[in-house]
């Protein structure tokens, strides 16, 4: 099927007015994303211990808990980036467990990795274009290179700026704009508050929230809780590798257990 020279997020996405009509039917949605028992080991430690979740097309949901808990690896396993020991991952009903990352990312999976993970020796132009490494259409790379410094006009003003000077919060951006010049169907986000100032968070979050609503299907790893919950549809709360909650995003708020955990309470 050739690419269209809209911004995929937006234009090879199932409209997301179809799953909110099925949930008033009350169909389930389908499952983008399904986790079946799945173990990763790193050595004799194991860091996940046979977890199983779900996220639907156009959902958005988040992965919470404390440090250590398993959500990074999780994330790394979903990606290619370490081997799960058992399990299996299926993407869009297909058996992605054994694939390397770069297959995934030609799939529609994009990763913006805890640490931000960017190149920083690049230009800004330069991280931007990488992350369309995988692409030939030169017309959309070109709208969706404009899509993002749309989207943060901070990155637009120091484009030819080396990326290692720019601040924590400039390089979370660029992380997020290299991982949507993949034209993601699912986009996965690992700890995108981390080290950032509130203002910066508030602006990062936001963003999230608008390529969300385009129908981009969201899997968030979030240390903070309450932020992550305001923001999405379903949560799962892990804990020493395993899933010991999972409910809609309201309830978890007002969970006594989440509240003492997580929000201070």
């Amino acid at each position: 099927m050739p690419l269209s020279s809209k911004p995929i997020w937006v234009a090879h996405l199932p409209d997301p007015r179809g799953d909110l009509a099925n949930a008033k039917a009350g169909a389930r949605p389908e499952a983008l994303l399904s986790v079946a028992g799945l173990r990763v080991a790193y050595g004799g430690i194991n860091a996940v211990k046979g977890i199983d979740f779900t996220v639907a097309a156009g959902e958005m949901v988040t992965l919470i808990g404390a440090n250590g808990a398993g959500k990074t690896t999780t994330l790394k396993a979903l990606t290619g980036l370490v081997r799960p020991a058992a399990g299996s991952v299926r993407y869009n009903g297909a058996d992605i467990t054994a694939l390397p990352s770069h297959r995934l990312v030609a799939l529609g999976i994009a990763l913006v990795p805890e640490g931000r993970g960017v190149f920083t020796r690049l230009t800004v132009e330069e991280n931007i274009a990488m992350g369309a490494y995988c692409r030939d259409d030169k017309w959309g790379i070109r709208a969706d290179h404009d899509h993002v410094f749309a989207l943060f006009p901070r990155l637009a003003e120091r484009r030819h700026q080396v990326a290692g000077t720019l601040s924590g919060g400039e390089q979370q951006m660029l992380a997020i704009g290299r991982a949507i010049m993949g034209r993601p169907r699912l986009l996965l986000l690992d700890e995108p508050s981390m080290g950032l100032a509130p203002l910066m968070v508030q602006k990062i979050f936001e963003t999230i929230r608008a390529i969300a609503a385009t129908g981009v299907t969201t899997l968030l790893v979030e240390q903070n809780a309450k932020l992550a919950l305001e923001m999405c549809d379903r949560g799962y709360v892990m804990e020493s590798g395993e899933i010991t909650l999972s409910d809609n995003a309201r309830a978890l708020l007002a969970n006594p257990r989440v509240r003492r955990a997580y929000l201070g309470e």
